[in-house]
């Protein structure tokens, strides 16, 4: 065709829309138009794969499958080619002038109705490939289709009423695309910027991609390729390249599924914590990709919060995207998309314990608190994130972690709950007086020892029906023991006791009782069970600082302890002293219950004894 003959096109109506759309509104980040094209091109170059199992006669099979980008600062022009499929005249204008083949008017019939993109637009020549009016004032499409017959064929339009179709002899198969930038666009045209453009959005596509001779993407798509062909190394290096880490990975999860969601997935669990070792809460390291292309390298919602230091890749061909691949239109799919990885992963961690729970136990005291978080705020996965929960325990040696399976498989016969203990340390833990009943009759306590485990221990409430205890509180029901040896008072002087102490003590204490709990000790302090722990009135004075909380407490006693058989008589003989002791057991009990706030009157009367005592 000569310059005369040469043929014009307006755009139909809808084209425009979309013109206007793309490049005014639509897109939040102009950078992704050379994602839209590099994925064209690679999506061409598959395309031509299927064409070459069925078709005989493909026009030029030996050229190499490859994408060349070329930058030219001084002209101002990007230039990306492929040697794909090609496109005849008649699937040049059917791609590129019409809403035909792009779906484009679905597409804009749901962006007026305010819903959802069509699915499955990428790699398909028309919505994506309108993004390069973005960044350009002219766009130069040079073609030539696989068939025998086809035609060099160049594409031309400004991005404004339409486009033009001239013949351009000396074609190779395949597709290239030139941009002259816009003015205000022209970083498009350095090397350095479209390098990184490449290597963040690009980096996995299947065909080598070359930047003015070099390649770029020399990382391979790991998780779709199969496991057995893949070695440690490689594994070891695709988590370092995909995570931005420089340890090695702890544990790995790469698998395939095809329902409910076509998944490919490589995720990685690191075996060293940054949180714990101070540098601030992590930001979420799962990148997601659709077909090997970046979708979002951050994306909210993928997996819990709680995981968030998981790294590595899911990859979905099932996502509906808006035109832009920026935002998951379908926000139930992503949901669904949690729910397959948050299983996967959880799953993953209880094989690798029962495989190797040495090795479990080293990474969970690394990343105990991301575990314990999870059980706090993702109650879907709750029942399953507790037996991933470790601990020590009055019948495991010091330092030693175990499972809530371990304290059922050595739990009493009958025994319908679990008991627990929550301290500052496993020291002040084995000296507790709660601990004494519990040691004495051989009944397993978990040792919790950190503050946030209290909120832990709420959260979850049950293991496997079995309902979680603190043996700090009130009403914890144990069977009675009988005493071997040691004097008790009776029962009427029991009474006259605990009617004794509840006068003294007045409100500071709800009831006075003699229980089942003590066998050294003489009182113990319970709290009521609807009463906050030492360690939540701990956490509420450090977030307020004007926090007050008046401790009423229940208080036990032991009738066997030698102090209070004197203590029943002194209080008729001695009223002084005796008033002096049982106000000093009180505070005692509440020192070892961890409640007692202002230690003042405790001190200046346990000098008046020492001096009594002193004679």
């Amino acid at each position: 065709m000569s310059d005369t003959s040469k043929e014009q096109h307006p755009f139909q109506a809808e084209i425009r829309q979309l013109l206007d759309l793309v490049v005014h509104s639509l897109y939040t980040d102009k950078e992704i138009f050379l994602r839209e094209l590099i994925s064209n091109a690679s999506d061409s170059m598959e395309r031509l794969r299927h064409v070459e199992a069925t078709e005989k006669h493909v026009h030029e099979p030996g050229l190499a499958m490859e994408i060349h980008l070329t930058t030219d600062e001084e002209a101002r022009t990007l230039t990306i080619a492929d040697h794909g499929i090609g496109m005849t005249h008649e699937e040049l204008v059917k791609s590129l002038g019409t809403i035909a083949h792009s779906g484009t008017k679905a597409f804009l019939d749901a962006v007026k109705a305010g819903g959802g993109a069509p699915n499955k637009l990428i790699g398909q020549f028309g919505v994506g490939f309108y993004s390069a009016f973005m960044v350009a004032d002219e766009v130069k499409v040079s073609t030539r289709s696989w068939r025998a017959d086809g035609d060099g064929l160049v594409w031309t339009s400004d991005g404004a009423s339409g486009y033009t179709i001239d013949e351009e002899p000396g074609q190779t198969r395949g597709v290239k695309v030139v941009l002259h930038l816009k003015e205000d666009q022209a970083e498009y045209a350095g090397e350095a910027r479209v390098k990184r453009l490449i290597e963040t959005y690009s980096n996995f596509v299947g065909f080598p991609i070359f930047l003015n001779g070099k390649r770029i993407n020399e990382v391979e798509a790991l998780w779709l390729k199969n496991k057995t062909e893949i070695s440690e190394d490689e594994y070891k290096a695709f988590y370092q390249f995909a995570g931005k880490a420089f340890d090695e990975p702890a544990y790995r999860l790469h698998f395939a599924a095809d329902a409910p969601l076509a998944i490919n997935a490589l995720l990685f669990a690191p075996s060293e914590n940054s949180e714990r070792m101070g540098f601030g809460k992590v930001e979420g390291g799962v990148a997601l990709y659709c077909r090997k292309v970046l979708i979002d390298e951050e994306p909210k919602g993928l997996l819990p919060e709680w995981l968030r230091f998981i790294k590595g890749v899911v990859d979905s061909a099932d996502l509906p995207l808006n035109i832009s691949r920026e935002t998951m239109q379908d926000s139930a799919l992503l949901r669904k998309l949690n729910s397959v990885l948050s299983k996967r992963v959880i799953k993953m961690f209880e094989k690798e314990a029962e495989a190797d729970p040495a090795k479990y136990r080293a990474f969970y005291r690394k990343f105990d608190r991301f575990f314990k978080e999870g059980i706090a705020t993702d109650y879907a996965n709750r029942e399953a994130l507790a037996k991933l929960l470790r601990f020590e325990s009055s019948l495991a040696e010091s330092g030693e972690l175990c499972g809530f399976a371990d304290y059922m498989s050595r739990a009493k016969d009958g025994q319908s709950e679990i008991f627990y203990l929550v301290g500052a340390n496993r020291d002040s833990l084995e000296s507790s007086p709660y601990l004494e009943a519990f040691k004495a009759r051989g009944i397993e306590v978990i040792y919790f020892t950190e503050m946030v485990d209290e909120y832990v221990v709420d959260a979850l409430g049950e293991f496997d029906g079995k309902k979680l205890v603190s043996i700090r509180h009130a009403g914890v029901d144990i069977e009675a023991q009988e005493t071997a040896t040691g004097d008790s008072l009776d029962a009427e002087q029991t009474a006259a006791l605990c009617e004794y102490l509840k006068a003294q003590l007045g409100e500071r204490v709800t009831t006075v009782a003699s229980g089942k709990r003590l066998v050294d000790s003489p009182v113990i302090a319970l709290v009521p069970t609807d009463g906050l722990s030492p360690q939540m009135r701990q956490m509420m004075r450090t977030m307020d600082e004007n926090y007050k909380d008046e401790v009423k407490v229940e208080l036990e006693i032991n009738p066997r302890h030698p102090l209070l058989r004197k203590l029943a008589s002194a209080k008729d003989s001695n009223p002084e002293l005796a008033n002096l002791v049982a106000r000093q057991l009180f505070d005692n009990a509440l020192i070892a219950a961890g409640l007692l706030d202002d230690a003042r009157d405790t001190v200046s009367r346990m000098n008046t004894l020492m001096e009594k005592a002193m004679g």
